[in-house]
């Protein structure tokens, strides 16, 4: 039987504080982000493969840090102090991008900001689990990652009226994206209250973590969807390819964010509803038709087309993937169960951006994302047909390892 969430639930002041954070965050990350991969090809004369090994570098690396912050922030009575210092690291590679001359510069800034989010995302994910009832869930992880969307609207447009108005440097950019992120430490550290945890949810920290095998083959079949799920940067490169202006790369990228935006939190309310496997198989089905878009498009007004699919794809599947590792889990193991959720999204991130990169230029732009829907189907079909939904009303205070 489904959850049904109440409906004058009123969200707790910590998940409003963690979403302004993650908003100010992304409008710094956002500013940035869409124009790398232009900076790093055309301003630093780095190829299209180190693009993807840039990518692929930053987020696998971060895996084993995802593991530990998740493990450590069990055995913590507060996540918090892990996540200031994530945040804070993450902050710190603002102006190292502003000063790079040469490609590595930039992958190791891109190293070092996801370090600082291996480091942040469980411990936040495991706080915000623990902030709100079972049932309503879907709904905190959707406010959060509509707001965090938002701040990926306001990212992009930002960096649009400072390329079109005042400056002709994207360096200039990532200057002005240092304020955001010192707005995000300060709500961070005044606003995100977190309520003293059990001391015998504490000590149950330090217990032996046994996933599942429902768990585990979630977990399989989330990395063969990472697999096919290579950096976003890929998709501003066709958008290019199909004739979007560059200096339209920000804009194309705010309208992702505002479908992103707009579709978290309904996906979140309708995977508490429904229950979170229709809609995350649904979701990854999705992702393949866009993908099979991408590589046969031509026209620029395929690629706005696309996009906007993309986002939707992210509001059906983001929420309801998280809140379905915190069903799994209960709060004393529910760091470990996001380190290890963002671990296993982390390590299929390198050989999916080596793997498209590779395919880019050895055969085209259309097998490469042809390639990556096929695998976003078969791991649709993995998830569907082998991992069971979890009841997370009556089995959400105790770990789910034993079943």
């Amino acid at each position: 039987m489904k959850a049904q969430p109440t409906t004058r639930f009123r969200m707790p002041a910590a998940v409003w504080a963690l979403g302004w954070v993650s908003l100010l965050t992304d409008v710094s990350t956002e500013m940035v982000y869409p124009l790398l991969p232009v900076f790093l090809t055309a301003t630093l004369g780095a190829s299209v493969a180190f693009v993807g090994l840039v990518e692929g570098i930053a987020e696998s690396t971060a895996s084993l840090v995802k593991i530990w912050s998740g493990w450590r922030s069990d055995r913590l009575r507060q996540r918090k102090p892990l996540m200031i210092a994530g945040y804070g690291l993450s902050a710190m590679t603002r102006p190292l991008l502003a000063l790079a001359s040469a490609g590595w510069h930039v992958l190791g800034s891109r190293f070092i900001d996801r370090i600082g989010k291996g480091i942040r995302t469980a411990p936040r994910d495991a706080l915000l689990a623990a902030s709100v009832p079972p049932a309503e869930r879907g709904r905190a992880f959707g406010l959060q990652r509509s707001m965090d969307h938002a701040g990926a609207v306001i990212g992009p447009l930002l960096a649009w009226v400072l390329l079109q108005w005042f400056v002709d440097d994207y360096r200039h950019v990532f200057w002005v994206a240092v304020l955001p992120m010192i707005g995000a430490m300060i709500v961070l550290i005044v606003g995100a209250k977190e309520a003293p945890r059990d001391p015998l949810e504490s000590s149950a920290g330090s217990e032996v973590f046994i996933p599942s095998i429902r768990f585990r083959n979630y977990l399989g079949a989330v990395l063969l969807f990472t697999l096919g799920n290579s950096s976003d940067a890929f998709l501003l490169l066709r958008a290019r390819d199909c004739g979007v202006p560059v200096s339209h790369l920000p804009l194309i990228w705010m309208v992702l964010h505002l479908i992103k935006s707009a579709s978290s939190y309904p996906g979140g309310l309708l995977s508490d509803r429904i229950g979170r496997k229709g809609l995350v198989v649904s979701g990854w089905c999705v992702y393949a038709l866009v993908y099979l878009g991408f590589g046969s498009a031509s026209e620029s007004w395929h690629i706005w087309s696309l996009f906007a699919a993309y986002g939707l794809f992210h509001g059906m599947t983001e929420s309801a993937e998280k809140a379905w590792v915190a069903d799994f889990f209960s709060d004393s193991q529910r760091g470990r169960a996001f380190g290890l959720f963002n671990a296993v999204t982390g390590v299929g991130a390198l050989p999916a951006s080596l793997l498209t990169g590779w395919l880019w230029a050895a055969f085209g732009p259309t097998v490469a994302f042809h390639g990556g829907a096929l695998l976003a189907l078969l791991a649709a079909l993995w998830l569907f047909f082998r991992v069971s939904a979890v009841d997370h009303l009556n089995h959400h205070s105790q770990p789910q390892a034993n079943q």
